[in-house]
């Protein structure tokens, strides 16, 4: 048998070598491709856990204020819905007349405080009273002295405020006065009016009460909702 040649047998193993390794620059391009795509997924991810934080519908999110780190005032939500065992009742706030209490209020939200929260006092055609507060007691004030009521006060009806007085345990409460008061201002900071679902106002207004304003039957706040527009 006739012997092969060595410059033949180095061909032939040439030949026989699998396919050539994948080179440095595809390498580098397959690991900026990955890259690319965990930081998309991640910042995606990032916008969807921040727009979570506060609700909102249609997909808005709301951007910077002292409740709200990071977010602009002209961006933040302009109305709440809160939805009870009655109905949903709209709120529009108002940021510009009362800024400090709208953030707080919109950071309760936030934190889901409102959840199951009450409404433990309730006037017919009068007031209702979402929380209690042992050192507050406008509701029971108002509904002992009727001449409170003034039919020519130019103030809107349903108008919603929280107390002036300090609450000592660190929560909130907030009042819907469907009737008109004389010293509305003076005991309430109002930081907002019913804009939508004032018949649900008033039909927690004709709920069965004690001798104390309580609802014999509890009228709950499911949840709050926080919007830019209505």
């Amino acid at each position: 048998m006739a012997k092969i040649k060595p410059q033949a047998l180095l061909q032939q193993s040439k030949k026989k070598k699998g396919p050539s390794r994948i080179s440095i620059t595809n390498i580098v391009i397959y690991t900026l491709a990955v890259l690319l795509l965990v930081f998309v997924l991640f910042s995606a991810y990032r916008r969807w856990t921040h727009r979570s934080e506060i609700p909102t519908h249609n997909g808005r999110s709301v951007l910077e204020d002292a409740a709200f780190p990071g977010m602009k005032n002209v961006d933040l939500p302009r109305f709440a819905t809160l939805d009870t065992g009655k109905g949903s009742v709209t709120i529009e706030l108002f940021k510009n007349t009362a800024p400090n209490v709208v953030d707080q209020f919109m950071k309760f939200c936030q934190d889901g405080y409102f959840k199951g929260f009450l409404f433990s006092r309730v006037v017919k055609h009068f007031v209702i009273q979402a929380g209690d507060s042992a050192e507050f007691d406008a509701v029971k004030d108002w509904a002992l002295d009727r001449k409170n009521i003034d039919t020519s006060l130019k103030h809107e009806e349903f108008m919603v405020g929280t107390p002036k007085a300090k609450n000592e345990q660190g929560g909130f409460e907030f009042f819907i006065v469907s009737a008109q008061i004389k010293d509305l201002n003076e005991k309430l900071t109002v930081f907002g009016r019913v804009s939508k679902g004032q018949d649900v106002v008033q039909e927690i207004e004709e709920v069965e009460t004690d001798d104390q304003y309580q609802p014999k039957s509890p009228i709950e706040i499911m949840s709050v909702t926080l919007l830019q527009d209505m």
